[in-house]
């Protein structure tokens, strides 16, 4: 052993010898065989980034719209839907129409816009986004060989912004669809499209965050977000994992600018696998329904009913003949799982209640009375006249403000101690709101708007009104038995 020992030092020190001899120390060479190792990893990397975008590059389109727009010379329009900064955040300043006519008269003329898609079979069905065909007279759509199709609306998905195309071709290139569950925070991905009209452009990034809701984008949403550089002109294109599957599809940016600020938004393919086989099926969409008002958990809340879990939708009414009411719902209850999976908040249940199939059998847990139990709900069909009413908040103009609002139900009246008709209950407040920051939490009470008694939600909107335009509401708020005014500035 001391001989081998012996042998090993010898050979070493005759290396680093022969080293010092070309001017190398060992570890100057030690140093170099480890920069050499992170090249070659890198070198791997990009190599499978290459892999990905070579195999799923052919399937991506790109989606050419042509629309009829209409416009008076001398009126314009109360609300300017060719100069307006939401259609900038999908299609990029080229959606401006540069030769607006001018005179009297209502005018003609076609507005052009582009986005992207992809290809889910091989005989030319295409997803893209809704926003991007919404209105179109003709679309054209582009492969990467730059071979063109006309496509025709197999159907639309306004909800949640997924729209499917058919185009008449055989042996297209498809792009296979992962799992968005799956997904990780932090994982690689990869979007392809094609943003200010320059085709199969391609960025890499990390999912940022997954289940962003409440942006105002759709009605439906459960978003992934990206740092992978998201641009005007990539909406309906596809978000890759590093396997080269479809795991979201591009929807929207937050921008300041118009442009790329790190911050992109997909819809998870898991989503969209839905709506596309209900649209390749029947061409439209159908929802399953409880029929029950909700609204978030919030802190103050869940002191109220007796619970330290803020997770869950608490139902503050139950609609009559309801799939929820047939099955024994009660306002007060928190609904906390469906089929054994909790539930998150208001949108989560939004969400997983819409996307079950009308007449299927599920198990909610919901916490009533300081106790646990399951009811057992058929769910309905969502009725059409619904629209996209959320169920929660109040649609009240305070909503800009950070407020969430909600009558005073006998159930919630009891449990905060209020009277019937006292006044506004304040379910909830957003963090870092102009409401916030002016003291307002939930479980507070408005009983006068701008020196107006209100007793619901319709008297303060009515309140509201008289003062349209202003850039200051005076609230009157009860606040642990006492009431004081906020007066709330909007910026």
């Amino acid at each position: 052993m001391r001989y081998r020992h012996s042998l090993a030092k010898g050979v070493l020190f005759a290396v680093c010898a022969m080293l010092f001899q070309f001017g190398m120390t060992c570890s100057q060479a030690q140093a170099q065989a480890q920069d050499e190792a992170d090249i070659a990893l890198l070198d791997r990397t990009s190599r499978a980034f290459t892999s990905v975008v070579k195999k799923a590059g052919p399937a991506v389109v790109h989606v050419g719209v042509e629309k009829t727009a209409s416009r008076g010379g001398a009126q314009q329009f109360p609300f300017d839907l060719f100069n307006d900064p939401f259609f900038e955040r999908f299609f990029g300043p080229q959606f401006r129409h540069p030769d607006v006519p001018q005179g009297r008269g209502n005018r003609s003329f076609k507005q052009q816009a582009a986005g992207s898609g992809f290809i889910i079979s091989s005989d030319g069905y295409i997803l893209t986004n809704n926003h991007v065909v919404d209105g179109a007279d003709t679309i054209t759509v582009r492969l990467e060989d730059q071979r063109e199709f006309k496509a025709k609306v197999v159907g639309t998905d306004p909800q949640t912004d997924v729209a499917m195309l058919k185009v008449e071709g055989k042996n297209l290139p498809v792009l296979p669809l992962g799992d968005s569950d799956a997904l990780e925070v932090g994982e690689w991905v990869i979007a392809i499209g094609s943003p200010f009209q320059l085709n199969q452009t391609v960025t890499v990034g990390v999912v940022s965050a997954k289940g962003r809701n409440r942006m105002g984008i759709t009605d439906y949403e459960n978003f992934i977000q990206t740092d992978a550089a998201i641009n005007p002109g990539n909406s309906g294109g596809p978000l890759l994992n590093i396997r080269g599957e479809a795991v979201g599809m591009n929807t929207a940016i937050f921008s300041r600018s118009g442009g790329y600020m790190g911050i992109g938004f997909a819809i998870p393919i898991n989503m969209a696998k839905n709506i596309e086989q209900q649209l390749r099926t029947t061409g439209k969409v159908t929802r399953g329904w409880l029929g029950v008002m909700i609204q978030d958990v919030s802190e103050e809340l869940a002191k109220q009913f007796g619970t330290q879990n803020k997770r869950g939708a608490l139902v503050s009414e139950v609609t009559a003949d309801s799939p929820a009411q047939k099955a024994g719902m009660l306002q007060g209850d928190i609904i906390t799982a469906i089929n054994g999976r909790g539930i998150d908040n208001v949108t989560d249940l939004r969400n997983r209640i819409a996307e079950t199939s009308p007449n299927t059998a599920v198990t909610l847990r919901i916490f009533r009375n300081g106790q646990e139990r399951d009811l057992k709900v058929s769910i309905g069909e969502q009725p059409k006249n619904l629209g996209a009413q959320a169920g929660s908040g109040s649609g009240s103009s305070l909503d800009s403000m950070g407020l969430s609002l909600q009558d005073l139900s006998d159930v919630l009246a009891r449990q905060f101690g209020y009277e019937k008709d006292q006044g506004v209950l304040i379910a909830s407040v957003e963090p870092d709101s102009i409401a916030a920051r002016a003291g307002l939490s939930g479980g507070q009470l408005i009983e006068e708007v701008n020196r107006t008694r209100v007793r619901n939600i319709k008297e303060l909107e009515q309140a509201l009104s008289k003062n349209r335009g202003a850039k200051q509401v005076l609230l009157r708020v009860r606040v642990d038995g006492n009431s004081r005014y906020v007066v709330l500035q909007s910026e």
